[in-house]
Order: C-alpha cells, then structure tokens, then sequence
C-alpha cells in the first residue's frame, strides 16, 4: 500500500536523528513556497498525514505546510517505543532540524495536539504560534465533573490492553467507530475511515497503538502538568467530541500566557477533516498575528 496522494502536495522521507530509536524514517507531505511561513501540522489516532488533506490546499498558497507520518503511523517507522507526547514532540524538532527551519507554527489534533503542547513546553523557541484541534491539554484537574465524564476513554483501555490484536483482526469495527463520531459525513467517508484502519491493521503499526495507549493511562493516573505555556495559543475545539469531553476544557485558559478556546458546535472530534475551511481560515488569521 503506497501513502495516498495530496492534490499540490510532494512526498518525501526524511531521516531524523533520535536519542531514543537512533536514525528514524518519518514520511512527510509538503506543500507551498520553500521561503513561506513554515507550518509543521501534527496528526492524530487513528490517522495519518493525509488527515490534513482538506486543508492542505487552503493554506498552502502563503505557507510552507510540512506534515509527518508521526512514529509508528502511516508511512513512518515503528520503533519499539517512544509513543508518547514528548518523544513525538522531539520527532517534530528533529524533523525541523534536518529541514533546515529554525521556528514553526504549528497545527496539531489528537495526539498531535499533546504533541503540540509538549513542543511548546519543552522547547518554545522554536515554536511561533499553535492552533491546537479535539485534543486533551495536559492541565485537566481531576475535577467530579471531568470524573464523571471519564466513561468517555473506555476505547484507551481496550487499545491498551489488546488493541494489537483487535487492530489486525478487525478493521472495519474501527472504521466504523471512527464514523460514529463524525458529524458531517462528506469529510470523513466510509472509505477514508476504512483507509486509516487498514494501516493500522499492519502489525507494527497495531503495536504501536497498543504502546501508545499504555502511554495514555500513564498520563491519566500521573501528576498534572504545572510548567506555563508561553507560547500564542488557539484552542479550537468540535463541541460534538464523543471521545474527549468539553469538560476537561474547564482552565485551561489559565495557564497559557495567551491561550484561548473556541468552541465548534458543529463538528465532532474530527475537527481537520469535517471543518477544514474553519482550521485553515482560524490558522492564517492567527499566525498572520
């Protein structure tokens, strides 16, 4: 199975250098002018780079749009270990590196999103501004309310306890999951949602997502983040999210030193994919500044 094709958008492998996995193969789409603004977008589960494939020519004509297969996804290696936030995040400045670009707006969703947020934290001299999409910021409190809400997570613990199997042996249950959280249809169709199943169905990439999950409860049951965020932050959130609650939005303003939330009360948790206009015309009026 090749990576699918983007409209105006290049494929290209890059080799990373890593403290964890030594040389790392990350597949990249790019898009727009080499001197452009760069942009680095950061996929979520289930997904890959095409995720962003709506968008890509919306803002590709005034950015450079650069978007990886992060580790154990799509067309990426899958090391042994290394799914988690910060570890994606060190992918994404080591990708930066080999590409030559010294700071970077950044988009991520998902995954994608923490990944975001740790860049921001570990190293925000390299980040100009973010727009993070559906993700799980890492200062949720561990209020009643989000309590209440954690029935939401009940897929993590299944992934984490036997998603390789489940992955190999059941694609089609995760595409159709992954539909069930969709509120406009056209922008996440049965055959893409088949698409992203299938790659995962692959068995490196199923243990890959095993691995992460793991990761997930460990985070759940750890301490909660206490650094600031400095850097310019648009949160932009689908109200219809089924897999990450509204609840755990609840401060998060608070510990950003420019941090904001938008609300898209029609969009599910699919935000790229089902609202790519919004993503792409919140991006260029945000890191235009």
């Amino acid at each position: 199975m090749r990576p699918p094709d983007v409209p105006g958008a290049a494929h290209r492998s890059v080799t990373v250098a890593t403290d964890d996995a030594g040389p790392l193969e990350l597949h990249v789409l790019e898009a727009g002018a080499a001197d452009a603004p760069p942009v680095l977008l950061l996929h979520g589960w289930p997904q890959h780079a095409w995720c962003w494939r709506h968008v890509f020519p919306l803002l590709s004509t005034d950015h450079r749009l650069i978007a990886p297969d992060l580790r154990g996804f799509g067309w990426s290696d899958c090391p042994a270990g290394g799914y988690d936030p910060a570890t994606f995040a060190a992918d994404a400045v080591a990708l930066l590196d080999a590409l030559g670009v010294d700071r970077a707006h950044v988009i991520g969703h998902d995954w994608g999103g923490s990944a975001a947020f740790a860049l921001g934290l570990d190293t925000p001299e390299r980040v100009e501004r973010m727009l993070v999409l559906n993700t799980v910021a890492p200062w949720v409190e561990r209020s009643p309310a989000v309590l209440a809400e954690a029935w939401r997570s009940w897929y993590a613990v299944v992934m984490a306890a036997a998603g390789s199997r489940l992955l190999r042996t059941r694609p089609e249950a995760l595409a159709q999951g992954i539909r069930r959280d969709v509120v406009h249809p056209e922008g996440m169709t049965e055959a893409d949602a088949m698409a992203y199943a299938l790659r995962l169905a692959e068995p490196a990439r199923a243990r890959a997502t095993e691995l992460l999950y793991r990761t997930y409860l460990r985070l759940v049951a750890g301490p909660m983040e206490t650094r600031r965020l400095t850097v310019p932050t648009r949160f932009l959130f689908g109200a219809q999210d089924a897999a990450v609650s509204t609840t755990t939005l609840r401060g998060v303003e608070r510990h950003g030193d420019d941090l904001r939330i938008e609300m898209v009360p029609d969009s599910g948790h699919f935000i790229c994919e089902e609202k790519p206009h919004l993503v792409a015309e919140r991006a260029r009026e945000f890191f235009s500044g």
